[in-house]
C-alpha cells in the first residue's frame, strides 16, 4: 500500500511484529506529522520501543509498510521495511535516537561523545567538528563541561549529553526512548523544555516514547496510545484525556483497577488455599 499523507514525515502502515506466538504489534496503521511531537504512551510492554526500533531497523517488521518520506516532501518516500544495509544506514543518517538513560561511551569524554557520530559518518575537519560540537553542546546548557567524562556528570546532564549527540548530525527525525526515567524534577522539566524547543527551533520531527504522563501531555502535539498490540487512542493530548476506552481512562488517571489488573490471573482464594490444593 502506497503512503497517504503528505504532511507525514513518517507512516506505519498495518505494522505487525511479534516474538513466536506472541503478537508485539497487530496491523498498527498512525502517522507522525512533520515538525511535531508525537508520544507514544501505553503500558509496559505495549510494543512503544518496538516501534523505535522497527523505524531504524534494527528488527524487521513482518508485515505491513513503514514509509520514510523525502526531506522534500516531492520526494519519494522509502519503505524501511524493504531496505537494503546501504540504503538502511543512509536512512539512519537522517535519524537522531536518544537511548534511555543516555548510552553514553564511558571511557569518552562529553566532547567525544557528542564528536562520535561526526568522525564516524562525515569527514569534516577536526576544527569544523569541534565548531559543530561546541554549538551543539551549548544549545544543551552544557558547553562547559566538555572536557568532563560521563563518569562526572549527574544523571540529568548525561542525558543532555546524549541528546546533543542524537542531534550532532542535524538529523530530521528524533526518537527519545524514556527520556525523563530516573531524572529528579529539575532534570525532568529541563529535558522536556529542551526537546520542545529543539523541536521548534531546529524545525525536527520527535517521536517520544515515555511513561511521564503531565511532562509529556505538556510537550505533545499528538499522543497515541498502543495497548494489546494495537492503537487504543490517538489525538491531541486533549482529547487522549477525554478519551471513553477503558483502558485509555484507567492509564491516563494512573488508576489501580480496570483492564489492567492488579491480581494477575490466578485460582479462586478459596480454591488455592484448601487442604486438596496443597496435597
Amino acid at each position: 500500500m502506497a503512503p497517504t499523507s503528505p504532511t507525514a514525515l513518517l507512516e506505519l502502515q498495518d505494522v505487525s511484529f511479534g516474538y513466536g506466538e506472541r503478537r508485539i504489534l497487530d496491523g498498527v496503521t498512525l502517522t507522525v506529522p512533520r515538525g511535531k511531537v508525537t508520544a507514544l504512551m501505553g503500558a509496559s510492554g505495549g510494543g512503544k520501543t518496538t516501534v523505535l526500533r522497527l523505524i531504524g531497523g534494527q528488527i524487521r517488521a513482518q508485515g505491513g509498510s513503514i514509509w520514510l518520506h523525502g526531506a522534500d516532501p516531492a520526494q519519494a518516500p522509502i519503505d524501511i521495511n524493504t531496505l537494503d544495509t546501504r540504503a538502511l544506514y543512509a536512512a539512519r543518517r537522517r535519524m537522531g535516537m536518544l537511548f534511555q538513560f543516555g548510552a553514553l561511551f564511558t571511557d569518552l569524554s562529553v566532547f567525544d561523545n557528542v564528536a562520535f557520530p561526526l568522525r564516524e559518518h562525515t569527514q569534516l575537519p577536526e576544527a569544523l567538528v569541534r565548531d559543530i560540537v561546541l554549538m551543539k553542546l551549548n544549545a544543551v546548557g552544557l558547553r562547559g563541561a566538555r572536557d568532563l567524562m560521563p563518569s562526572e556528570v549527574s544523571g540529568g546532564m548525561a542525558r543532555r549529553v546524549a541528546l546533543a549527540r542524537a542531534i550532532a548530525l542535524d538529523p530530521e527525525l528524533v526518537m527519545y526512548d524514556e527520556p525523563f526515567a530516573g531524572l529528579d524534577p529539575i532534570s525532568l522539566g529541563t529535558a522536556a523544555r529542551l526537546i520542545r524547543q529543539l523541536n521548534d527551533t531546529m524545525g525536527l520531527t520527535s517521536i517520544v516514547v515515555s511513561h511521564d504522563l503531565e511532562e509529556t501531555f505538556h510537550i505533545a502535539d499528538q499522543v497515541i496510545v498502543l495497548a494489546n498490540g494495537k492503537i487504543a487512542a490517538q489525538g491531541t493530548p486533549q482529547e487522549v484525556r477525554e478519551s471513553l476506552d477503558p483502558l485509555v481512562h484507567q492509564f491516563v488517571n494512573a488508576l489501580p483497577e480496570g483492564p489492567v489488573r492488579f491480581h494477575y490471573p490466578a485460582l479462586a482464594v478459596d480454591a488455592d488455599f484448601s487442604a486438596e490444593a496443597l496435597r
